[in-house]
């Protein structure tokens, strides 16, 4: 987001929710039932009011997002909200409904994952080729996403520098995974040290974690991307 809103004068918020079943909480893989049901036919996204659905890697997994930047964080509150309780509906004939965190705490990738069948999915099936999706970085992953505007290089610099700070903390305060596999693994973020090693065939894609100081989105681009 950037050339039309200054820093933090609006927002984005994107949120990935794992579909499982209602009985058992093991991954039930219904999205394109789901944005069926909410379109009114088989999509890619849909937009639904004030917030957008999406298709991800995973069949299990959904994504709700603002739809469109939005001035102040806690008046999106009640969509987000009100979005869970109506696909959870929409779930309810297939048995099925959300569930938050960032990883299924037992899921066996190898066994339960299936990769989004349609549309677009030639970058899925890309992926899945070079790197073999079927595991815990992969198909076993739900993020959320805030997205935040710049209006020129300056705040762009200041905006990178202040993400740059703030990153090495996040992984603690949003630790929310320590069991993978059914099994405790001893780290409160197992899904942080999963997805950082799942590119590890070709890592220039995932980069450093902490990405390069930059001040230009010129400097961006050719510097980190």
């Amino acid at each position: 987001m950037s050339g039309f809103h200054s820093a933090f004068s609006v927002f984005g918020i994107e949120i990935e929710y794992m579909i499982v079943d209602r009985t058992t909480y093991d991954v039930a893989p219904l999205a394109d039932r789901l944005l069926t049901a909410a379109a009114g036919e088989l999509t890619e996204e849909t937009e639904q009011g004030e917030i957008s659905w999406s298709n991800e890697l995973a069949l299990h997994v959904i994504e709700i997002k603002t739809n469109g930047p939005k001035p102040r964080l806690d008046a999106v509150v009640g969509d987000f909200q009100a979005t869970v309780s109506r696909i959870n509906a929409l779930l309810e004939p297939w048995n099925g409904r959300l569930m938050p965190s960032g990883a299924h705490p037992w899921m066996n990738p190898d066994r339960d994952t299936k990769l989004w069948p349609h549309g677009d999915d030639a970058i899925y099936r890309a992926y899945d080729r070079i790197f073999g999706c079927q595991g815990h970085g992969w198909s076993n992953l739900q993020s959320m996403h805030i997205n935040f505007p710049f209006e020129d290089d300056a705040e762009f610099g200041r905006l990178h520098a202040a993400i740059r700070v703030v990153l090495p903390l996040l992984p603690a305060l949003a630790a929310s995974t320590p069991f993978l596999d059914g099994k405790n693994t001893g780290l409160i973020d197992a899904r942080i040290d999963t997805y950082a090693r799942n590119q590890r065939s070709v890592p220039s894609i995932t980069g450093r974690v902490i990405p390069e100081p930059v001040r230009s989105a010129a400097q961006y681009q050719s510097v980190i991307l």
